[in-house]
């Protein structure tokens, strides 16, 4: 098949890329950052382009068979009012426009990123894909966004959107923000520890992309993380267990609000993400429990 990829210069896209070529997929990944070299591959190609604004890009999308939208401004910094409507307009814009382009015939399949952000702050309920959105800043995010991208559905093209936990990888995502700290003895949970903490491996979501990709019969809004949450201090004892560190030193939630502002409320919500949908329909995950998965990524 050939894909295409927005957001592919970032942690996911990079993997994501490297495993759809691995499977003898063709792959086109198009991002704002300048990479030479990403992939050595004939089947690959990379484009530069900001896909918040309408452009030439929008003509590669017609030659394709399945888009992945993974296109979005990093939540991991403070939020002022103009990098909201940063992390918005990045997500929504770049939505809008892959729809727009798509083959008025339908036909295609758009696997759209949203976000467990989705739900809110849910303390212990657990959510599965029918539970409503939260009200906060990232839920109407998350709803907005996937709201987009389901327009693609009235040319007839088939649309999943994807509602990430906490990747889990080697050279980015959450792991590769806390390791320093764990390396140097302070690592440990963030405010209570008891919030729940939906994850997901790497090698799993990109597991998870194809699988929707290829079975037609997939449609509508899936969780994709693993199978088991955990709360946030037994994923800090499992990271520290991994890099033989304690996890002793917390994080407290009012240093984190005075650090971080609004975006401190992102990293102390608490949600009891469950796959339902994405186990149902038959995908099983490599690393369905968090300390095998924290453990290879140490190792590897």
């Amino acid at each position: 098949m050939k894909i295409f990829i927005t957001g592919g210069s970032g942690f996911v896209g990079k993997h994501l890329s490297a495993f759809l070529l691995g499977k003898g997929h063709s792959v086109t990944a198009i991002g704002r950052r300048p990479v030479e070299h990403l992939f050595d591959q004939d089947h690959f190609t990379y484009l530069r382009a900001d896909t918040s604004r309408p452009g030439k890009w929008q003509e590669t999308i017609r030659e394709m068979d399945a888009v992945v939208n993974l296109a979005g401004g990093t939540i991991f910094k403070r939020w002022s009012k103009r990098y909201k409507q940063i992390i918005y307009d990045s997500r929504i814009l770049t939505t809008r426009h892959i729809v727009e382009a798509l083959p008025a015939g339908g036909g295609l399949t758009l696997c759209s990123a949203s976000a467990v952000g989705y739900y809110g702050d849910r303390s212990d309920d657990i959510l599965k894909e029918d539970e409503p959105p939260g009200s906060d800043f990232l839920a109407q995010v998350a709803v907005d966004w996937e709201k987009e991208a389901f327009l693609a559905e009235k040319s007839g093209n088939r649309v999943v959107t994807a509602r990430f936990g906490i990747v889990l990888g080697k050279q980015g995502g959450a792991i590769a923000k806390m390791v320093p700290a764990f390396k140097s003895f302070a690592g440990g949970p963030v405010g209570s520890g008891t919030q729940w903490f939906p994850w997901i491996h790497i090698e799993d979501l990109s597991a998870a992309v194809l699988h929707v990709i290829e079975d037609t019969r997939i449609k509508g809004a899936l969780n994709f993380c693993a199978p088991y949450p955990v709360r946030n201090k037994e994923f800090a004892n499992s990271l520290g267990k991994a890099l033989n560190r304690p996890a002793l030193v917390p994080v407290p939630a009012m240093m984190l609000r005075l650090a971080l502002g609004e975006f401190a409320s992102a990293l102390l919500a608490s949600q009891r993400v469950i796959p339902e949908r994405l186990t149902h329909s038959g995908f099983v995950f490599r690393y369905p429990g968090v300390e095998e998965a924290v453990s290879a990524i140490v190792a590897s």
